[in-house]
């Protein structure tokens, strides 16, 4: 591992030089440094959230009971991607060693059908019939099963699933001060949200819009929450809000029923484990495409000395840009839900075809994307159709148990319709799956067979929520939204923080790059390539182009190996008082 740096020493050497608050909720620009913590610490990208989870831990409870805290609370303060009408994946790490993954991805209704969104001629539909706007885009929801079950088996057993949602039951009821980038969401969010009445109420304030500094109530979504804790979380599936939501579905030719929603599964899987420099990668399995592409980079990158690339920028873009456009090539090919599609999961994973695939590697030209072939022969191409509006949080507690969780509506507030009467905003992600074999998707990723839509299934994702230990002891918990940004960023997080020693802050705030095969381009952070960089990549071949959006929005927690502090960092690309908070420092 590679020395660590100054900024890590003299941070530590602060903190344990004297006391400090009971407790901290603390915005993390890309120029200070991580807040710390000796005992449990939230990551999220709202403040309220990372403290609703700070205030479990500090009652008792576990990371996985300060996870379900932080989740229910986010879908009130973060509406746009934080949700229970959607779904998403948890890592979990246990005290005592243990990993386990929990799948509560969105699943097909019964009524889908793999053309419901073709129109004559075989068109992909648009507008409130398609696959991104209005009842027909939803999927099953997945986040409130997801949830209650990691606490009921995973949980501390000392937080009640009441308790674990009354801080996001009060925030609904109480309500919370609409931040600048509350603001400009939801403005942005206009044109969906008020194709619908009751989103246009809410979030829109029935067409005035919020405006910064006032109180956002949500009434009708706090009286869910506490239908929810005095029935339990099959009160969703099966009671009162499930008919809310299947009634409302039939009213507006939506396709979830009541039997969809009583029949909702989660999924429990073994997590991927790979290796990297001496580190431990315990990470997601497929329906996401996430955790084998991103152990296929870094196998690719292993033989290779990333820390000597540090001052030369042009050279570290240029490998990493090959690693990525061979992984999203495989990628594109192989990968969908194994409950439905055979993934070749060991032969992918292989160190000695991880290596085969940079025999082709030149260190001075780079590879045009139509000439990558994938490694293991032609299979049905099926990336998945995934919008950059997710959200990630990572909570670690005193004894060191840890949750990575990525979870979301599919794009920014989902469908855009809102059940009357509950507050939830529902998901589109149904868009996530293939409309029209052969088609390029929003991100120019080519859509195929093995990601078409049947009744159940679960959409491909890149979601990649990632563990790292050393010598069996965590080291570090990260991920990101961002589509299929998302595995590129906890590619550069892994390796910023392994290969160039950076602290958290540092590692989450460094302008990222991005290749994804294809559209045969490397996109850029600005800040990330300096013009003498940008000039020698476009002399090796490389198409380059500015990203439109930021890349990523990593929530990173990091545990010093020698004292076991943590340090948690929180995106700054995240405009909204993006926060850690953490428990008390013991002395």
């Amino acid at each position: 591992m590679t020395t660590p740096p100054v900024l890590r020493i003299f941070a530590l050497s602060f903190l344990l030089s004297g006391p400090f608050p009971g407790v901290i909720l603390a915005a993390v620009p890309a120029t200070t440094p991580a807040v710390f913590a000796r005992d449990g610490i939230v990551a999220s990208s709202h403040g309220l959230a990372s403290e609703a989870g700070a205030q479990i831990l500090r009652q008792g409870g576990n990371a996985v009971d300060a996870a379900v805290a932080t989740g229910f609370a986010l879908a009130v303060v973060l509406p746009s991607a934080g949700n229970i009408g959607g779904g998403g994946f948890m890592v979990v790490h246990q005290a005592d060693g243990r990993d386990t993954v929990i799948d509560y991805r969105e699943t097909a209704p019964a009524a889908a059908s793999r053309g419901m969104y073709l129109g004559t001629g075989g068109k992909v539909l648009s507008g409130p019939d398609s696959s991104t706007v209005g009842w027909r885009a939803a999927g099953v929801p997945g986040t409130v099963a997801g949830l209650a079950f990691a606490l009921e088996h995973y949980g501390s057993g000392k937080i009640t699933w009441a308790q674990a949602i009354e801080p996001a039951r009060r925030l609904a009821a109480e309500g919370f001060v609409v931040s600048g980038t509350t603001e400009h969401r939801l403005r942005r969010a206009a044109a969906l949200l008020g194709q619908f009445e009751e989103s246009k109420r809410i979030y829109l304030k029935g067409g005035s819009g919020w405006r910064a500094g006032e109180t956002f109530r949500q009434p009708e979504l706090a009286a869910t929450l506490e239908r929810l804790q005095r029935a339990g979380w099959r009160e969703f599936y099966e009671g009162e809000t499930a008919r809310r939501i299947a009634a409302a579905m039939h009213r507006e030719g939506g396709t979830i029923t009541l039997a969809d929603l009583k029949n909702y599964r989660i999924a429990e899987r073994a997590p991927l484990r790979g290796a990297y420099r001496g580190y431990t990668v315990v990470t997601m399995p497929p329906p996401s495409s996430g955790g084998i592409a991103l152990l296929q980079m870094l196998g690719m990158l292993e033989a290779r000395d990333v820390g000597a690339l540090r001052n030369d920028p042009a050279a570290r873009a240029h490998l990493f840009a090959e690693v990525m456009t061979r992984a999203f090539r495989d990628r594109a090919e192989y990968l969908g839900d194994p409950a439905f599609v055979q993934v070749p999961v060991a032969q992918l994973l292989d160190p000695a075809y991880i290596r085969a695939r940079m025999n082709s590697f030149s260190p001075n030209r780079a590879t045009p994307s139509a000439s990558v072939e994938p490694g293991l022969g032609r299979l049905p191409v099926s990336p998945p159709r995934e919008s950059l509006q997710t959200t990630h949080f990572s909570v670690v507690d005193a004894a060191g148990g840890a949750v990575s969780n990525t979870y979301t509506l599919n794009g920014a507030f989902g469908c855009g319709a809102t059940v009357p009467g509950t507050g939830i905003l529902l998901n589109n992600e149904m868009d996530d799956f293939m409309s029209a074999p052969g088609v390029p998707n929003l991100f120019g990723l080519i859509q195929g067979e093995s990601n078409a839509i049947t009744p159940g299934k679960r959409p491909l994702s890149s979601m990649t929520p990632t563990l790292l230990l050393r010598s069996g002891k965590l080291f570090l918990v990260t991920g990101s939204p961002g589509g299929p940004t998302i595995i590129n960023t906890v590619l550069q997080v892994v390796t910023n923080t392994i290969d160039l020693g950076m602290p958290p802050c540092a590692a989450v705030a460094a302008p990222r790059i991005h290749h994804q095969w294809m559209p045969d381009r490397l996109d850029y952070e600005p800040g990330a390539l300096t013009p003498a960089a940008l000039a020698q990549l476009r002399a090796e071949g490389h198409i380059l182009a500015v990203s439109a959006d930021s890349i990523g929005d990593s929530e990173t927690i990091e545990v010093d190996p020698a004292t076991g502090v943590r340090l948690g960092a929180s995106d700054p690309r995240n405009g909204d008082s993006a926060a850690v908070a953490q428990t008390p420092v013991s002395h």
